[in-house]
Formats: structure tokens, C-alpha cells, sequence
């Protein structure tokens, strides 16, 4: 599954919980864990769920361990630090996420049908998803399947199976994805806008690759062991447990199962993307009938930048959420756009952040264009007062702390920070950041990002308007 977007709060899909854990004592259970979570912002340092806890084994597969009260209930998170920012061979674009795909297809000891049964008969939700900079695998179940279930999941990281004909259907899956994904204009201004705003660093891809190695996957059986003996190594994997448990119990049962995986020697180098230094644009042509978009981009830190990097998604909410000037203008006084979307992405190296809007009217895309670049360029315009800053910051904590409401969203969370940092403090870090953002320093960030040279912009519109 081919992930976009920011940290998500979303919980883990389709949970069958067993008919022993009615709903409402499962909002109960949720509802304990919010106003726990949420005292946090009563003053204590941490934002992360007490009593966490971390080791790494000695082969360097690093455990997260979050006890919580919700009995019975544990979700897994298996963070691989590989997506589609490590494909740095030519024509291997996509790779990552064509693999995740690969990783379902079963072992000796666990065959699919096998283990579909296995887990269905535990009530287990099960699913994966792929993006730049990594690729996780999820699952939530009952606490006296633990074992159980890191059993499968140990053999399969270590002693995956499949043969030709099976990689050959799924190759033709991961085509039928990015045709699906093609037909809607926003993934594929995205896909452009990556191609057009980066040179020589693997960003310039999406998730998904450029559709000329799609084509090619079928006859990369060879190389697909290649991948995944480099990757699929302990060095690259952080395994997040939340819920029912006790860290030292839960990590003896991991030590049991994955203590035999054996780690590898192989890093990716990756190349360093040269300063942009002037404007970009590219056009589409959409062959069906649909309304103008324009996305407008700018290069934006990396995660490691806490400082610039906090000050930017500071800086994202002020300007763009729905009680900002442009959307009231644009969308509710002048009704000239009815789609608006910014985006800033956390990533492990510079990438982007900007704005995408669907106008009503064809005639205004220039004029959008404008006003949507100004937004980003003339940052002295953007009045911001100490209250309003203060209550965009404790709105971001409030949003972070709003997902640890179950075992399931809690690993959901943790796993997206952990796969840019693998260190719980660094969440830590990440908000502490947030918290000490000034209007100056707001200042500063939009005045070295959004810059003219810095810019790339992509414009949708029907082939016959």
C-alpha cells in the first residue's frame, strides 16, 4: 500500500476484535488512554506513553516495548528504515514498495493460505504500507497469540519464499496500482511535481516509481533476492509492541524468535541533491474532463533540522489552516477554489512543502498561481500574534497526543517518528521544538525557504478548456 501524507492519527485497519471485548468497553479503553496521554500537556516534559521502554539486540534490531492498561490487547509495528529513498540503483524505482508486496507471499513452515488461516482464526488485523523514507508492517491482536505471532513474523523476515510465477503476478499487481493511482490528478501532480523539483536524489520519485521500471518488474525475479538480502536485516528494523505487556517479558520473547537474524553489511548511498537555483514549472494535459489544479512547492528541511523543520510546520498551520486569510479568501468569500490542500512532509532529507488548490474557475489559474506564491513569498504579510502562535503549538501537541488513544494508534504514531529516528527521545525533541517556536524564528525559516529559486510549481488542466 503506497502511503502520502503527514503523520497520521488514523488507527490500524479492520480490527476484528474478539466478541469478548464489547465496544464500549473498548471507548472505555480508549477513552482512559486519551485523558492519561492528554495530562501531558499539564506541564510534564514527555509527550510518549509511560513506562516505554527500549533495547537493542545484539544482532542491532532495535525493540520498543509501551506497556498500557488495555488488557488483552497488543499491536505490533515492524518499521523497516527502506522505501523508495534507498532505490538508488537506475530502473529499480519503486522497488521498496513492490516489495512490501512480496513479503505477504509466505514461507515453508507459514504458506499464504496457511497463514491467512492462522491469522484469521486469532482475529488478527494485518497490513503494510510504503513510503519514501520507509516501510511498515502492522498488526493488532490478543496478547496470548504473542508468540505466535512473532514466530510468523520472524520466519518470514528471515526465510521468505516465493517463486517466479509468483512475483510475476505481483509485478502486474504493482502496475494495475499505479494506473489506478494515475487516473486521479492530484497523484499525478505529485508524481511531476518530484520529477520536476529534484535532480539526482532518489526524491525525485514517488513511492511507487516512474512507470518505465514498473513495466520492467516482471523480469526482476534475480534481483528481487538481491534486494531483499540487503534490506531485510535487523540493522534496518525498529519492532514497536503496545499494549497488555511487561517490557522485559516481551523482550525475552523477541530475543527468542529474532535473535537468530543474522545482519548484513550493505548501505545504499545516496545522492546528494545540488541547491535548486531558480523557478521550476511543468504543465498537464489531462485528457478527461476536470476542474484546474495548481501545487505549488518549496524545498523544505529534513527531520534532523528540528529546529527549522518545527518552525516550518509552525508555519504550515498558521498560514494554511482554515482560519488563514488565503483560505477565507479563495474558498469561502470568493469561491473561486473548492479543493485546498497544503502539505509539508517529515522526511530524513530535504523535500517539500507547499499547497495544492482545484479551481472553479478555469479563467483564474493564473491569477490563483499568483496569489498562492505570494502566500509563501511575502512572509512580512503573514500577521501572526503571540496567542495565535501559542494556540497553533498546543494544537499540534494536542493532535499528537489526540492519536494515543489505543494500542493500535499509539504503535501508528510511534512507528512513523521511529522510522525517521529510531530513538523514542527523539519524539521528545521533535515537540520540544515545536514548543520553543518564535515569530521571529517563523520569520526566518519562510525567509530562507520560500524563495524564488527555490520554487516549483505544477499546473492540471482539461485538455479541452
Amino acid at each position: 500500500m503506497d502511503v502520502k501524507g503527514l503523520l497520521r492519527t488514523e488507527q490500524a485497519e479492520g480490527f476484528l476484535a474478539p466478541e469478548s471485548v464489547s465496544m464500549l468497553t473498548m471507548k472505555m479503553l480508549k477513552l482512559g488512554l486519551l485523558l492519561l496521554f492528554l495530562s501531558t500537556l499539564s506541564g510534564a516534559e514527555s509527550l510518549l506513553p509511560p513506562g516505554a521502554q527500549t533495547k537493542v539486540l545484539e544482532n542491532g534490531l532495535k525493540v520498543v516495548v509501551v506497556p498500557t492498561d488495555t488488557k488483552d490487547l497488543v499491536a505490533l509495528q515492524i518499521v523497516m528504515a527502506v522505501g523508495s529513498r534507498n532505490e538508488v540503483e537506475e530502473g529499480k524505482s519503486g522497488f521498496a514498495h513492490f516489495f512490501e508486496h512480496l513479503m505477504f507471499r509466505g514461507t515453508k513452515r507459514y504458506p499464504p493460505e496457511q497463514a491467512e488461516e492462522m491469522l484469521k482464526a486469532a482475529g488478527v488485523s494485518s497490513n503494510a504500507w510504503t513510503w519514501d523514507d520507509q516501510t511498515v508492517y502492522h498488526k493488532v491482536f490478543l496478547k496470548e497469540d504473542l508468540e505466535a505471532i512473532l514466530d510468523y513474523e520472524a520466519d518470514r523476515f528471515m526465510n521468505l519464499e516465493y517463486q517466479e510465477p509468483e512475483f510475476r503476478t505481483e509485478a502486474l499487481a504493482v502496475l494495475g496500482e499505479y494506473n489506478k493511482n494515475s487516473a486521479n490528478p492530484t497523484e499525478k501532480m505529485y508524481e511531476v511535481l518530484q520529477d520536476t523539483a529534484f535532480d539526482v536524489h532518489t526524491y525525485e520519485h514517488t513511492t511507487m516509481g516512474f512507470l518505465e521500471d514498473i513495466e520492467q518488474y516482471p523480469e526482476g525475479y534475480d534481483y528481487s533476492w538481491t534486494f531483499f538480502d540487503r534490506f531485510y536485516r535487523p540493522e534496518y528494523a525498529t519492532l514497536l509492541m503496545v499494549g497488555d505487556l511487561e517490557p522485559e517479558n516481551a523482550f525475552q520473547v523477541v530475543e527468542q524468535y529474532f535473535g537468530a537474524w543474522q545482519p548484513g553489511s550493505y548501505k545504499a548511498e545516496l545522492p546528494v541533491e545540488p541547491e535548486q537555483t531558480e523557478p521550476r514549472k511543468a504543465h498537464i494535459d489531462w485528457e478527461s474532463s476536470t476542474l484546474p489544479w495548481v501545487m505549488v512547492g518549496y524545498k523544505a528541511p529534513p527531520y534532523s533540522a528540528l529546529d527549522d523543520t518545527a518552525a516550518m510546520q509552525v508555519w504550515e498551520s498558521l498560514a494554511f489552516s482554515q482560519t488563514g486569510s488565503l483560505y477565507q479568501e479563495l474558498v469561502l468569500e470568493e469561491q473561486i477554489v473548492d479543493e485546498f490542500q497544503p502539505f509539508f512532509f517529515l522526511k530524513k532529507d530535504v523535500f517539500l512543502v507547499g499547497l495544492a488548490v482545484r479551481l472553479t474557475d478555469p479563467s483564474k489559474l493564473d491569477e490563483v498561481e499568483d496569489r498562492v506564491i505570494r502566500a509563501f513569498e511575502s512572509t512580512k504579510e503573514l500577521e501572526i500574534t503571540s496567542q495565535r502562535l501559542e494556540d497553533v503549538k498546543s494544537r499540534i501537541r494536542y493532535s499528537f497526543l489526540q492519536g494515543l488513544d489505543s494500542p493500535a494508534s499509539i504503535a501508528s504514531n510511534l512507528a512513523f517518528m521511529l522510522s525517521l529516528e529510531p530513538s523514542l527521545e527523539s519524539i521528545d525533541d521533535f515537540y520540544a521544538a515545536i514548543s520553543r517556536v518564535t515569530t521571529d524564528q517563523l520569520s526566518e525559516v519562510a525567509g530562507s525557504y520560500f524563495r524564488p529559486q527555490g520554487r516549483t510549481v505544477v499546473t492540471l488542466k482539461s485538455k479541452e478548456s
